[in-house]
């Protein structure tokens, strides 16, 4: 009896002590539920928030739009209230009109009309015609162009405890390669740097805004880089976030391509998010992906100098790059040195930007080697190349200008065909050749180029050479029209050197101001202007210019043999047109004599030329 009754007891306790537990554990549920219900509560209210955030900005934006209109309509009712005033001024100045007041307050006294018949003859200065003014915005204009929020103020380094202060490379701020074809972009600054120039490009959206910032400007593509910092990092790393998610899905009820660039780090740690993308590309060549490698990017990549130009050292990686560097004082460090002392190991990318500056790669400073590895460096590929290919890849149109070469060949003796036919064999590029000259070097130049489109023009036998080439403009096609002396030697990579100037600089025309010269009486071998390198100048060699090709059609040749090219700087000059010298190499003026160039050139050795313009 005693056993059932402790039992009996025991059993008592362990239902005692699970009810209690029960309990406990309904007291716990009934917390956890209470806590889900006010943070669902929560979430309703920063959802609602959100949307009264979104709703506000959204009037916000048409009351802008409503102030802006406003604004512009009051702008010209204000500027058709002085172009009234204007119009009643003038004609109260009018010559007729004063003649007319004169002969009206005269008609009774000869005096008085005699009197304002000579004040009403005098010359009187008109009113000026009111101009248009730009309506202001409300706030301050944000600027589209590319670069325009990429630039260094100012920028300082210290070396041996010294401290410089160097001009900042300006990042140029336009114009874009492909115009009609606008992408949105999450990438750091090196890999935006890269891409801001190949279309119109928008950025700095978030997981929380894009919905009202992309349709201000639909995009036709998206690319997300594997970026490390901002609001996206977390959204692309690991598991996908629930903003990319929606920026993804945002983009295929749109039917706007997306792209993931694995550009750094561990594929491993993205692999998750790439995979919601419709297109996947990596620079990593151990990843089985589509490559999409680094390519120069000829707007901020190219050997334009700095204003305060460079230092007369020889920089170490360490010393040319400090880690503290944003993107825009990393161009400006490429550009100091006399030469960059890269160790091994060096990421090919970053060897290529450095020479693609103009930099000399090594410990001593060498222009010549500087100008291959430049030459190099592009050869490997430049964005735009990269880009067309990604195009190509994801079905989206990559078209854009071309460098299509048009070349004038004005043959005046007939002596100099043979040497002038060569010169243009040696070139690449070329898709058609305009040849003025004797009948023979028609079918000549057919045999010695017989993949360009030959067009024959026999010349007048009193035609100077400026007239030869007035002809031959209206039949040239391509987009770029070179012109070439038949006296003057070129090397194998002349036209794509000078071609390559048109993807950085703004110009119509390039050519040479710096240049070598030999002059065959004394033998002696000349260097004109070495600093004139790349920079905008107001005359460059005539032999030496190539032009885009509505540029030159609209300014014409002087009908002269000599001097054709003065003429036509100083045309230039006046119509406000940007001449670009580029670098010296390639090319050399070949004279029996000439008494100016032996007073205004640089005497380099006596002997030949070639070896050290053609390299």
């Amino acid at each position: 009896m005693s056993i059932e009754l402790e039992s009996t007891r025991r059993a008592l306790r362990e239902a005692i002590s699970q009810a209690e537990r029960a309990a406990e554990l309904a007291r716990l549920l009934d917390a956890a539920q209470a806590r889900l219900a006010a943070a669902e509560q929560s979430a309703d209210e920063v959802k609602a928030l959100a949307e009264r955030l979104t709703e506000t900005e959204e009037r916000l934006e048409a009351e802008q739009a409503a102030a802006d209109k406003l604004r512009k309509e009051l702008a010209e009712q204000r500027f058709q209230a002085e172009v009234a005033n204007w119009k009643l001024s003038s004609i109260k100045v009018a010559r007729w009109n004063r003649l007319g007041d004169a002969i009206k307050s005269g008609k009774s006294n000869p005096v008085r009309l005699a009197k304002g018949l000579r004040g009403a003859a005098k010359p009187v200065k008109r009113p000026i015609a009111p101009k248009r003014k730009p309506v202001a915005a409300a706030g301050k204009p944000k600027d589209e162009r590319p670069g325009a929020a990429f630039q260094a103020t100012s920028t300082t380094r210290t070396l041996g405890g010294a401290s410089f202060k160097l001009k900042p490379y300006r990042v140029p701020t336009g114009p874009n390669t492909r115009p009609h074809l606008t992408a949105a972009v999450v990438a750091d600054a090196h890999a935006e740097a890269l891409l801001r120039y190949e279309w119109r490009q928008t950025t700095g959206f978030t997981p929380r805004d894009f919905a009202r910032v992309l349709p201000l400007e639909v995009p036709h593509l998206l690319v997300v880089a594997s970026v490390t910092q901002g609001p996206w990092a977390a959204e692309i790393t690991g598991e996908p976030g629930e903003g990319l998610k929606a920026l993804l899905a945002w983009c295929h009820e749109r039917g706007i391509r997306t792209v993931f660039w694995h550009t750094q780090g561990d594929v491993a740690a993205y692999a998750e998010a790439a995979e919601l993308f419709e297109h996947r590309f990596t620079t990593d060549l151990t990843v089985a992906w589509p490559r999409l490698q680094f390519g120069v990017q000829p707007r901020v990549h190219n050997p334009v100098p700095l204003a305060g130009g460079r230092i007369d050292r020889v920089l170490t990686l360490d010393q040319l790059l400090p880690g503290h560097l944003t993107y825009p004082d990393v161009l400006t460090s490429y550009r100091w040195p006399a030469a960059a002392d890269c160790p091994p190991g060096t990421p090919q990318w970053r060897l290529a930007e450095i020479a693609a500056c103009g930099t000399p790669i090594g410990t001593e400073p060498d222009s010549r080697r500087a100008h291959v590895a430049l030459r190099r460096a592009y050869q490997m590929g430049t964005m735009t190349e990269r880009i067309d290919e990604l195009l190509d890849a994801i079905g989206l149109p990559s078209a854009r200008a071309t460098l299509n070469t048009s070349v004038m060949l004005p043959i005046l003796d007939p002596y100099l065909m043979e040497h002038a036919l060569a010169q243009v064999a040696k070139q690449s590029g070329v898709d058609q050749l305009i040849i003025i000259g004797p009948p023979e070097s028609e079918l000549r130049a057919r045999d010695v180029l017989p993949d360009v489109e030959i067009i024959y023009r026999r010349p007048h036998p009193a035609m100077t050479e400026g007239a030869m080439l007035d002809a031959g403009i209206d039949l040239c096609e391509a987009d770029l029209v070179a012109v070439m002396d038949p006296r003057d030697v070129y090397g194998p990579h002349y036209l794509s050197d000078l071609r390559r100037a048109f993807l950085f600089s703004t110009a119509d025309i390039v050519g040479k101001a710096a240049f070598y010269a030999h002059l065959r009486k004394p033998q002696a071998t000349l260097l004109k202007q070495p600093d004139a390198e790349y920079t905008y100048l107001q005359e460059i060699a005539g032999a030496t210019m190539l032009a885009r090709r509505n540029t030159l059609r609209e300014l014409g040749f002087a009908d002269l043999t000599d001097g054709w090219d003065e003429v036509l700087m100083r045309q230039c000059r006046t119509d406000g047109i940007k001449v670009f010298s580029a670098d010296r190499f390639g090319y050399v003026r070949v004279r029996d004599e000439d008494r100016w160039l032996l007073g205004a050139a640089h005497l380099v050795e006596y002997g030949s030329a070639e070896p050290h313009a053609l390299i």
